[in-house]
């Protein structure tokens, strides 16, 4: 893959990125392993994950991730700060936000697209954390949670990626970000590993 470039810098960012937030659903285990299992341990950054999980059962999400991944895989904690190098799962039944001083909470607030915890609330709460330093990245699902968050993400500045919709496990979600936010870079999984070593300049 060729990086896309401008005159503010690879993939047309303005500012160097802080973190990385990926909303998915039907699918998304095989999506995110892939993509986590690509980044090195040393991968700077922070990665913020909602997965769209069933309400009242434990989630092992984080076990079966750090099975496949040399980055380190927690659930996230209420007011936890968010660190580089961590990916950070939502819970079960609970909103993950991120708030302006860079911590994480958690909220069990109405759900939002029939999704708790919703794709949303984390794109449209870490946009206004991270402004142009975030990172959004839609992947399959079946509804268009997320879409309406990845707008935010791209009109506070920062960098907006869906994965194909036509490789993409379940479309809908990815074809729904695109309607939301056209101007999105559109990348297969081993594109956005690619993209997410480049901006972090980790290679």
């Amino acid at each position: 893959m060729i990086a896309v470039a401008s005159a503010n810098g690879p993939y047309g960012l303005i500012e160097k990125p802080q973190a990385v937030v990926i909303g998915a659903s039907s699918g998304a285990i095989d999506a995110v392993s892939k993509i986590l299992d690509g980044l090195p341990s040393g991968f700077p950054l922070p990665i913020i994950i909602v997965i769209h999980l069933p309400p009242n059962r434990q989630s092992s999400l984080a076990e079966i991730f750090q099975s496949r991944s040399r980055m380190s895989i927690v659930e996230a904690e209420d007011k936890e700060p968010i660190e580089g190098g961590t990916v950070y799962l939502a819970p079960p039944n609970y909103h993950l936000l991120v708030e302006k001083n860079h911590c994480l909470s958690l909220s069990s607030d109405e759900p939002v697209n029939f999704s708790r915890p919703s794709i949303d609330v984390l794109f449209e709460t870490a946009a206004d954390a991270y402004g142009p330093a975030l990172v959004g990245i839609i992947l399959t699902g079946g509804n268009s949670d997320g879409a309406q968050g990845l707008r935010e993400v791209h009109t506070a500045g920062g960098l907006t990626v869906v994965q194909r919709p036509d490789i993409a496990h379940t479309p809908a979600m990815p074809i729904g970000a695109l309607q939301a936010c056209p101007t999105s870079l559109v990348f297969d999984l081993d594109e956005i590993i690619t993209c997410l070593l480049e901006i972090a300049d980790f290679r």
